[in-house]
């Protein structure tokens, strides 16, 4: 396959070519998808003779997108993949001595930095789809960065994106960075939006195959179909639902998600005369460019996964996409003629939609990237140069996480079994696990646990066929772990070489079997140095697995409520629902500790614990004798909601025993329920928006006029001041009526209690002399909502706290829905307003709608 020597990026390559020459150099190219920047920017520096000193690292956000570029790279140089152009990932590669572009995904090469901190032997390190903020992509580029400045002047660091603010990385890479700008090439897009109608019944993918059917009926058949879909289970059923149309006999369906296999993944992005239908994930976003797409059908939604760091639990629900997203997608309409991108919601709902994706930095498990950030030479994790800063409460939980399994010490220094579980390319909790396997001699046998836990899922969430088993057709009645009937199927594959006839006949993912074996044997390699008899007992006891798996797993110990129910309590004041089929749900038994914790959105929401292990309290008390704890006091009873005096015997916050015990401790008491009001979890009738515009208010002063001396409320003063609300009571029922504002009104000194009104005034008045409500919200401006009618004439913004804060101006439309949000009026009527007028004229042709 030949380079498309038309694409728009071609324009930048002898710009990129004199940027590299500069010293350090750091350039940002701004393309928007379909520009060719993922295929030919590598190959830029590749054939410019300015990275012949090393390989060139391309990061990729996800491993679809590496090993598909790889492949097409490779094919536009009449290379295998392999060769001079390769992959890595995690547990797969396709590389050689020759490669000089190697793909990977973002953890690979902070991975090469804990072996390599001088990443010696790596010339240039582009960093592509930037804009998706993945965390491992932030904390690359920080650490090339440092490297960079600190010993590499030579290594050239590139970041690539579709859509980029770029000011504040330009910032962050400081002076010297070049910023390259590619236009693109498009065709017009027509946006149309399409929500389900109430008459029409069913499901999301009825709603997206009636879609389709009706515009390729009106506009005929041209190109392919784009279906964007938030996850495996959606698109499954669209395709299905596809298929079983009579209208779709002369397209080709193919679904696209990336636990796919790489022949199903090639076959749905290859050229095509015959038109078909793509349904995918946001994978299809960007990155992998489909060729003669003319329609896409945008849900609108993504399965996202996120780690609760309150909770401590992983979350997969289904999200409203940004608008950044949105146009992205609609983009691909446009790549090869003019199309159409159809949204499966309403205008008014894209309107209020997050301009762009939170950074993933906000919503992930910071362990594993804390272990490697410390493992790779960064002394302090606190003061690492963040291009954004995590959450506070994360870091905390991830430290926390990582002292509970010696990864690091109480000062938050790697230990060395924190160095050398690092080198383990899996979380660091299985990293402590396989640790322990080697002391005991098993390593074989969790190394396939592990692996099990980071491969596909053996088997399906559901039976395809009525003759095909399940794990707990493979149960032994004195099984301690639900890995253990885990084990047994994928042993039975094994010894039959992964024949996929025997996985189709059992009901068993051959792939899937033979991905566990190769990650397992990648496991064993790296631990197998750190003893000589790494396997001296090839088949442990349940009893010694469950040990195993504990060290790893303690703060996922579980207590189920009682033998008649599958609710359970986890450490950290966590719920959870037992799978019916677990070993842990027998009726005898009571601790475990869960593999998965996982909050599933589907239609409940349900914190699924999974990949159980039953754990006797004798084991807790010889490897955590420390954590044992007996009190005698107050305790908050979830179930009748109120304060009793009771006697426990806990295991870190788990209680494994409680008994009544003498009279509740009044002070206790309050405390007790003050904490569950400011956790949400009690509800005062009174604490409404009123008292949460009050903290803004009072936050709001303090940060505006520090003069005044007023201090903003933090979560430590809440808590007092519900502590006197809650003085006196022991249950809910005693306190949801109490009256708060008493409280509140006492918290500031007569002194500055007037400031409220005199700074942050409830209602102010505009120059017109309409007088409005102010609306103040904790970490957002204050706003005011005015009918446009009403603002006619005035250019003066309104502000408070003596004229430093700005107001903004929500514009309201005479149905009193807003058009516009602005922080200067003056600005809009010369600006958005002849748009906004043009629009309400016609809808509202009885109100005056005069010309600025």
């Amino acid at each position: 396959m030949s380079r498309d020597r038309s694409l728009p990026i071609f324009d930048l390559e002898i710009d990129l070519a004199n940027a590299l020459a500069s010293p350090s150099p750091r350039v940002v190219i701004e393309a928007p998808t379909g520009s060719g920047k993922s295929t030919q920017v590598p190959q830029f520096l590749l054939d410019s003779g300015q990275c012949d000193e090393g390989e060139i690292y391309v990061l990729q956000p996800r491993r679809i997108a590496a090993r598909m570029l790889a492949t097409r790279v490779a094919s536009e140089r009449n290379s295998r993949v392999g060769d001079e152009i390769g992959y890595q990932v995690r547990f797969e590669s396709a590389i050689s001595r020759g490669t000089r572009i190697r793909f990977v995904t973002e953890g690979i090469l902070i991975r090469k930095l804990i072996d390599d901190p001088e990443l010696s032997g790596v010339a240039a390190v582009v960093l592509d789809e930037f804009h998706e903020r993945h965390f491992f992509g932030d904390i690359s580029l920080a650490r090339c960065l440092e490297v960079q400045r600190k010993s590499r002047p030579d290594l050239k660091i590139i970041v690539m994106s579709a859509t980029l603010e770029a000011a504040s990385l330009k910032e962050f890479l400081g002076e010297g960075c070049h910023h390259l700008v590619s236009e693109g090439r498009t065709f017009p897009v027509e946006i149309r939006y399409e929500p389900q109608r109430e008459r029409h019944k069913g499901e999301l993918w009825d709603h997206v195959a009636r879609t389709v059917r009706d515009f390729l009926k009106a506009n005929g058949v041209e190109g392919h179909v784009l279906v964007f879909m938030p996850g495996r289970y959606e698109i499954t059923k669209t395709a299905q639902t596809l298929r079983k149309a009579s209208w779709t006999s002369g397209f080709e369906v193919h679904e696209l998600y990336g636990e796919l296999s790489p022949a199903k993944q090639d076959a749905a992005v290859a050229r095509s005369d015959r038109p078909r239908i793509i349904v995918a994930t946001n994978v299809a976003e960007t990155s992998i460019t489909i060729d003669g797409v003319r329609l896409v059908i945008d849900s609108g939604l993504e399965r996202r996964s996120a780690f609760d760091h309150r909770r401590g639990i992983t979350t997969l629900h289904i999200e409203k996409i940004s608008q950044a997203s949105a146009d992205q997608r609609a983009g691909r309409a446009g790549r090869t003629g003019p199309g159409t991108a159809i949204r499966l919601w309403n205008e008014r709902d894209q309107e209020s939609r997050a301009t762009a994706t939170a950074a993933e930095i906000k919503r992930m498990d910071l362990t594993e990237a804390i272990l490697i950030l410390a493992s790779s030479g960064v002394e302090s994790v606190r003061d690492f140069p963040w291009f954004e800063k995590p959450d506070p409460l994360g870091l905390e939980e991830a430290m926390g996480r990582l002292q509970t399994i010696g990864a690091i010490d109480a000062a938050e220094r790697l230990t060395p079994l924190g160095k050398q579980i690092s080198h383990l390319p899996v979380p660091p909790r299985f990293g402590r696990i396989i640790y322990e396997a080697v002391q005991h001699g098993c390593l074989d046998l969790i190394a396939t646990i592990t692996a099990l836990t980071q491969a596909r899922p053996l088997f399906p969430a559901r039976k395809r066929q009525s003759d095909h088993l399940m794990p707990f057709d493979f149960a032994q009645p004195d099984d301690l772990s639900d890995f253990q009937p885990l084990l047994r199927a994928w042993e039975q594959m094994k010894q039959n070489g992964f024949r996929r006839e025997l996985g189709e006949r059992l009901g068993i993912h051959a792939g899937a079997s033979r991905d566990v074996d190769r990650i397992a044997g990648q496991i064993i390699r790296v631990a197998s140095r750190w003893s000589s008899h790494p396997n001296r007992d090839p088949n442990p006891t349940g009893e010694t697995l469950a040990r195993v798996l504990l060290t790893g797993f303690s703060d996922r110990l579980a207590l189920r409520n009682n033998a008649s129910t599958l609710a359970c309590t986890v450490i950290g004041n966590r719920k959870g629902q037992l799978e019916k089929d677990s070993v842990a749900a027998a009726k005898e038994s009571r601790l475990f500790i869960a593999g998965e914790m996982i909050e599933v959105e589907g239609r409940d929401l349900t914190v699924k614990l999974g990949l159980c292990t039953r754990i006797a309290e004798d084991w807790l008390r010889e490897l955590f004798p420390g954590e044992f704890l007996e009190r005698d006091g107050a305790v908050y009873d979830e179930v009748n909601r109120r304060v009793e005096a009771r006697k426990e015997r806990r295991f870190r916050d788990l209680v494994l025993e409680t008994k009544p015990s003498g009279q509740v401790p009044p002070a206790e008491a309050a405390t007790l329920l003050a904490e569950r009001v400011l956790s949400g979890e009690l509800n005062l009738k009174a604490w409404d928006d009123k008292v949460d515009a009050f903290f803004s208010r009072i936050s709001l002063i303090a940060e505006a006029c520090p003069e005044y001396d007023l201090s903003p409320i933090d979560e430590e003063s809440k808590q007092l001041m519900l502590e006197q609300i809650c003085d006196g009571a022991v249950s809910y029922k005693q306190i949801k009526d109490r009256k708060v504002w008493p409280v509140l009104q006492d918290w500031l000194p007569a002194h500055q209690a007037g400031l409220l009104d005199h700074l942050t005034p409830e209602q102010i008045e505009l120059s017109n002399g309409y007088r409005t409500k102010v609306h103040y919200v904790e970490g957002e401006k204050p706003k005011i909502s005015v009918l446009i009618q009403k603002l006619f004439g005035l250019e003066d913004s309104p502000t408070i706290c003596d004229g430093r804060v700005p107001v903004v101006v929500e514009i309201l439309a005479p149905n009193h829905r807003p058009v516009q949000v602005t922080g200067n009026l003056a600005g809009f009527w010369t600006g958005s307003y002849p748009a906004v007028r043009s629009q309400l004229r016609g809808r509202y042709p009885k109100h005056d709608w005069p010309e600025f």
